[in-house]
């Protein structure tokens, strides 16, 4: 008997569905990323309470472990209760984060309780994204956006799960592929909707989270949709796939690899320069180029335009051409390139082109990485670990997304004394910490290279043998 995954039309309506769902979330990861100067003016958030907040959204998965926890839930329960699980924990997560930067809060006894909670020092042992001095709605803004964060990360493995039941013997690279690709035009999206939403008279920061959370509820729908279609899939005796459980006795082994240390670190270095770049992007070309919020976002548009249509290309040219390690060295090499062009040649010209061109080189940087990166790991660790090392490399990288936003708004704020305007930054010193990590990067890609080059690993072959 045929089953559903057999029709392409049904699988491939399914890959809708489920990229679907990631594309909205990925509108919400970023919805406030173009607004960081108008957070500023309509809610008293200056670069310390921004840092804090954008990297709450891993919180949750870093100190709890709930990246752990999600691969458990997915493991016992399937991926169509998964995907509705991790729906529902956004919509939550996002309710939370709109609220809190709504007029109505600040009208409300919400807003007196958080002032008057979680009121910890700045200090180094302070790891939460709350401090005394932060305003109420940035406090409860991350609160929602660690819950948001912990659905987001759910579906993120759920999604690849489902891809793999769904196009296993079929179209599985190339699936996986699109539904990256519509993931960051997600993020294209927001940059050129999320501060066009804002304009409107009245000029408010909540209209574009509003927005974004009905698309989070849409993909939700999605994710519902989805499973009625997996459980007509699995009445026709398909199995999942399901990769070996996360084991605790495996964490030992797997921190023992230096392998493992050179990957993990790549990650969160590559990432680290990249995701918490896309939270300051918008306000640092306003800064550099007196651009309005509307006129930087079509600028960083191409960013992850760019990144979505330059991947599946790259992937191809892996897939028959290898050339993995080569590609991290030039992925690093690119980025420190254009993190140094914003931190000094931009502020200087104010050449919208060089901006424009160091953008799109990014992208095609951001494209580099993951392709090269991603499929390496199983050239350098054990197949049995496998399962266990993914799930601490996204531990680890999420400490990078946690920290880095942080320290990036600590860093901004410390080099603008006195400055309270937030179109007036200089990001200079930020965009030079953002390089550094590239740097550290191309250190490890060229020892990574000389590793495979002693130890035969195949970084460079192609994963198409013929």
């Amino acid at each position: 008997m045929q089953k559903l995954s057999d029709s392409p039309a049904m699988r491939w309506t399914a890959l809708v569905l489920l990229a679907s769902a990631m594309f909205f979330a990925y509108i919400f990861v970023d919805v406030l990323s173009p607004l960081q100067g108008l957070l500023q003016t309509q809610r008293g958030w200056d670069p310390d309470a921004y840092g804090h907040f954008a990297g709450s959204e891993p919180f949750l998965n870093v100190f709890v472990f709930f990246l752990i926890f999600a691969g458990i839930i997915l493991d016992k329960m399937g991926v169509r209760f998964t995907a509705v699980l991790s729906g529902v924990v956004m919509v939550l997560g996002a309710a939370i984060n709109w609220y809190a930067v709504t007029d109505l809060f600040d009208a409300s006894s919400a807003k007196t309780f958080m002032d008057n909670t979680l009121n910890l020092p700045q200090a180094w042992w302070n790891v939460t994204p709350w401090y005394d001095g932060m305003p109420a709605s940035a406090r409860l803004s991350a609160i929602g956006f660690m819950i948001f964060g912990c659905g987001a990360e759910m579906a993120g493995i759920t999604v690849s799960r489902g891809i793999v039941k769904w196009f296993t013997g079929h179209e599985m690279a190339l699936a996986m592929g699109i539904e990256m690709a519509i993931a960051r035009i997600g993020v294209a999206v927001v940059m050129l909707g999320s501060p066009f939403l804002a304009s409107i008279n009245p000029i408010s920061v909540s209209r574009p989270v509003a927005a974004s959370l009905l698309l989070v509820c849409i993909g939700l729908i999605c994710f519902i949709s989805y499973g009625f279609m997996d459980k007509k899939l699995d009445a026709q005796g398909a199995e999942e796939e399901k990769d070996d459980p996360f084991k605790v006795s495996d964490i030992g082994k797997i921190l023992s690899l230096r392998m493992f240390w050179v990957v993990a670190l790549l990650c969160v270095l590559y990432y680290s320069a990249i995701f918490p770049f896309q939270k300051y992007a918008i306000n640092m070309l306003q800064c550099n180029l007196h651009f309005t919020a509307e006129q930087a976002g079509q600028v960083f548009f191409m960013f992850p335009l760019g990144a979505a249509a330059v991947t599946p290309f790259l992937g191809n040219f892996l897939d028959r051409k290898g050339k993995g390690a080569s590609m991290l060295i030039l992925g690093a090499v690119l980025m420190i390139v254009c993190h140094l062009i914003f931190a000094f040649v931009v502020p200087t010209t104010q050449s919208v082109i060089i901006t424009l061109a160091a953008i799109i080189v990014l992208g095609i940087s951001f494209s580099l990485v993951p392709a090269a990166l991603w499929p390496s790991v199983p050239k350098l660790i054990d197949g049995k670990l496998l399962g266990s090392a993914y799930a601490l490399i996204f531990w680890i990288q999420n400490i990078g997304l946690y920290a880095f936003p942080m320290i990036i708004g600590s860093v901004l704020k410390a080099s603008n004394p006195g400055v309270t305007d937030p179109l007036q930054y200089n990001y200079t010193v930020p965009m030079v910490v953002f390089a550094s990590l590239g740097v550290a990067a191309l250190f490890l890609g060229l020892y990574l290279k000389a590793i495979d080059r002693k130890g035969g690993y195949g970084l460079e072959e192609p994963n198409i043998k013929k």
